[in-house]
């Protein structure tokens, strides 16, 4: 009788143990689910964070095209360096004549592009023309600025997504001219234009300042080859100054340059680049009048990426700002003539010396 009745008790202490077993089983069940459902919430937010898009940048030759080794080709480099540490997605379209100006910045437009920038003052109303008909795309141009008296007659006041982008090219041409007035053996020397616009006299104005600074008996001569383009005209340009006496050549006319200096090598004479870094023509170039566009182009690319683009403005490039400068001297060039051209620079940026940025 004894055994009969603890069996029952014995049954239920068996199943209230069995009941703790499974209830704790339970309780383990749940701390292991939640912890992988702490670490798929996090993984869902991993994968719904996306990087920003790259900016997309245009860029629209002259008729100089790629291959000018100056003006161009530095815009180009500018562009490329954004590509390179900005991440930009890039697109260039060469002109061929100036009915591609617009066709050109409006495919650039049309395809979304967020900042396009074309090169040159030649096509400073094809671009503001381009700005008006695509408001929502922020436009840069090298060498032209908008607005000022008399801008609604020739259709190129400011506007909100244009900005101009310009260079003190009459500094680096002082420094040119200073430098070339020091050289000089026959006291005459002369520079070779493309086309008579701003920026092209600009320069010169400088250069001939600069040589009268350094030397007062010097004879300056000037003449436009009426192209950037056609070598064979510059250097026939080139040629006649020669003649006339000139020993020290200054291009400044783009690729058309280039026949210029190829003619102070043929008569032995100095040549100096513009623009672009030109010694790599040979011992005779003297040195080259630096007009970085490659830096400006790289740093409105930035300022669009950052968000700080300011159109309806003008960005200036001078010594200041390591806008404008001299390129690599010739082995053969006088050091004592170098520094005291490099000497000059600081009178010009506090502005003790004015140079000035027309021609009379």
């Amino acid at each position: 009788m004894n055994a009969r009745r603890k069996l029952p008790w014995l049954l239920v202490l068996l199943v209230t143990l069995g009941l703790a077993l499974v209830a704790a089983g339970c309780g383990g069940d749940d701390d292991d689910t939640t912890e992988p459902a702490a670490e798929d919430t996090t993984a869902m937010e991993d994968t719904t964070t996306e990087e920003a898009e790259p900016i997309k940048v245009g860029l629209v030759t002259d008729i100089g095209g790629l291959n000018d080794r100056g003006f161009n080709s530095l815009a180009n480099q500018g562009l490329e360096r954004a590509a390179s540490d900005l991440g930009a997605e890039i697109r260039v379209l060469e002109s061929k004549s100036d009915a591609d100006y617009i066709p050109n910045l409006s495919t650039l437009a049309e395809e979304d592009y967020d900042l396009i920038i074309s090169v040159g003052f030649l096509m400073g109303e094809a671009t503001h023309e381009a700005a008006e008909a695509f408001p929502d795309t922020n436009f840069g141009i090298i060498d032209f600025a908008y607005g000022g008296e008399g801008c609604e007659d020739t259709n190129s006041c400011e506007l909100p997504n244009l900005q101009g982008l310009l260079f003190k090219e009459q500094e680096t041409g002082y420094l040119a001219g200073y430098l070339a007035g020091l050289v000089t053996e026959s006291n005459t020397i002369s520079s070779v234009g493309g086309i008579k616009i701003p920026p092209v006299d600009r320069f010169i104005a400088g250069y001939q300042a600069g040589a009268l600074a350094s030397n007062p008996d010097v004879t300056t001569l000037n003449a436009y080859s009426e192209d950037f383009v056609d070598q064979a005209k510059c250097k026939e340009v080139a040629l006649d100054q020669i003649a006339e006496g000139s020993d020290v050549v200054f291009q400044v006319a783009g690729g058309c340059g280039l026949g210029a200096l190829d003619a102070a090598a043929e008569e032995g004479v100095w040549g100096i680049g513009v623009d672009a870094d030109q010694a790599f023509l040979g011992e005779h170039v003297l040195t080259s009048s630096l007009k970085k566009v490659d830096e400006a182009v790289y740093q409105t690319i930035t300022a669009q990426a950052e968000g700080s683009f300011m159109g309806g403005s003008v960005t200036l490039f001078g010594l200041a700002e390591e806008g404008v400068g001299l390129g690599e001297f010739s082995p053969n060039a006088p050091q004592e003539a170098i520094d005291e051209t490099l000497a000059q620079i600081p009178s010009i940026v506090d502005g003790t010396i004015q140079v000035p940025d027309a021609l009379e």
